[in-house]
C-alpha cells in the first residue's frame, strides 16, 4: 500500500501565518502537522509516500526532504492550483499505479492514529473505505449513511437534514477501482473534483465502500482557534523530560519538556509545556498548554496556552495566553502595569503591546 498526502491548500483561514508558510507546517507540541501525519502513516507499515504540494512546494520540501527521516520515501507531486481531492487522485495516477493506497489531508490529526481501519481495509478490501468522526454538526460535513454492517449507503455534501452525524475527516482507503471512479465524474459547482462524489459513483455503480469509525481525538487544524486546541491535547500526552539546563532559582512542573540547549532561568514553568532546543525563558511565569520553540527568547513574561514559533522573542509582556506568535516574531511592551493580550501574528512582525 502506498501513501497520497495532500499538501497544497493555502489555508486562508490561518492567515496571517499562511502568506508565509504552508498551513500543514504549523506546529502543534513543537513538532508540524506534517511531521505527525507522517508518522500516522508510518505506522501504518506504508513507507512510499506521494505528497500532493503548490505553491507552497520550497517549504515542505525543506521541510520534510526525502522523508528518510521519518521512515518513509517521498515523491512530490505539483498541482498547479486546488483542483478537488479526486483531482489529486488524477494527478498522482502514474505515482499510485496499481497499488492500494491512503489518502491523508495533510492538516487533519488524528494522534490516536487509524491503525484498526487500516487492518479492516486490508482484510476485506472493498473499492473504497473511508473514515468517519461524530460530530455535533454534520450539515457542516460531507456525512455517510451507512447500513448496520458498516457498509455506506451514500454520501451528501453539507446536507441540510443529516441522516447521521458520521462525517469524513480526511483519511480514505482506495483500491485502485477509484481510478474509474475519478476519471468518470465532472466537476462540481465551485469547478473542483470532489472525493466524495468519485466515491458516491462507485457505490451507485455496485461497488462496495465501506466505513470505519475513528472515535479518538480529531481536528482539522485550519483555524487558529483549532490549532491551540490540538496542542492542548498533544502536549498533554508528551512524556516528560529535562534536557536542557534549569538553574536552581526556577520551579518547573513535573510535566514538561526542556530540550537539550534550552535554558531556565529564574522561572516558573507549569505543565503540560515544551521548550524547544535553543530557547531562554528568564524572569518569567510560563502556565499550562504552551510550546515554545527553538532558539526563542521569552524575559519577563507571564505566557500561558499559547504556541510560540522558532526564533520569536516575547520580553516584558505581563500577561498573553491564547496566542499563535510567528517565526522571528518580537512582542515588546510600549509601558508598563498589568494586563492580558490574546495575539495572533505572522512571522517575522513587530508587536508593542501597551498595557
Amino acid at each position: 500500500m502506498k501513501a497520497l498526502v495532500l499538501a497544497g491548500g493555502t489555508g486562508t483561514r490561518l492567515r496571517p501565518f499562511s502568506y508565509s508558510m504552508p498551513k500543514q507546517l504549523i506546529p502543534v507540541a513543537n513538532k508540524p502537522v506534517l511531521e505527525h501525519v507522517l508518522e500516522n502513516i508510518r505506522d501504518l507499515g506504508v513507507t512510499e509516500t506521494g505528497v500532493i504540494v503548490g505553491d507552497t512546494e520550497p517549504a515542505i520540501r525543506a521541510a520534510l526532504g526525502d522523508g528518510s527521516r521519518f521512515g518513509v520515501r517521498i515523491t512530490y507531486l505539483r498541482q498547479d492550483k486546488p483542483r478537488g481531492l479526486a483531482h489529486c487522485v488524477l494527478l498522482a495516477r502514474s505515482f499510485l499505479g496499481e497499488d492500494d493506497f491512503v489518502m491523508y489531508l495533510g492538516d487533519n490529526m488524528l494522534p490516536e492514529g487509524v491503525t484498526d481501519i487500516a487492518a479492516a481495509f486490508r482484510e476485506h478490501r472493498p473499492a473504497a473505505h473511508v473514515v468517519v468522526h461524530k460530530v455535533p454538526d454534520p450539515q457542516a460535513f460531507g456525512v455517510a449513511e451507512l447500513a448496520g454492517d458498516g457498509t455506506v449507503l451514500g454520501l451528501v455534501e453539507k446536507p441540510r437534514e443529516p441522516r447521521s452525524d458520521l462525517a469524513l475527516i480526511g483519511v480514505y482507503f482506495f483500491t485502485p477501482a477509484v481510478h474509474e471512479a475519478v476519471a468518470a465524474i465532472e466537476p462540481s459547482a465551485r469547478g473542483e473534483l470532489e472525493i466524495t462524489d468519485a466515491i458516491q459513483w462507485l457505490v451507485t455503480q455496485g461497488a462496495t465502500v465501506r466505513a470505519g469509525e475513528y472515535s479518538g481525538y480529531w481536528k482539522d487544524t485550519g483555524r487558529a482557534e483549532d490549532v491551540l486546541d490540538c496542542n492542548r491535547r498533544l502536549l498533554a500526552a508528551l512524556p516528560p523530560r529535562i534536557d536542557g539546563d534549569v538553574d536552581t532559582f526556577s520551579d518547573i512542573a513535573p510535566n514538561v519538556v526542556v530540550e537539550a540547549g534550552a535554558r531556565i532561568v529564574r522561572s516558573r514553568v507549569e505543565g503540560p509545556a515544551v521548550i524547544g532546543a535553543g530557547t531562554l525563558v528568564e524572569d518569567s511565569h510560563i502556565g499550562p498548554d504552551t510550546s515554545i520553540g527553538r532558539d526563542c527568547l521569552v524575559r519577563g513574561t507571564r505566557l500561558a496556552d499559547s504556541i510560540v514559533m522558532d526564533g520569536a522573542t516575547i520580553e516584558h509582556v505581563p500577561g498573553l495566553r491564547a496566542s499563535l506568535i510567528g517565526r522571528e516574531a518580537a512582542v515588546h511592551p510600549t509601558g508598563h502595569g498589568e494586563s492580558r493580550h490574546r495575539l495572533v501574528i505572522g512571522d517575522h512582525t513587530r508587536v508593542e503591546v501597551a498595557p
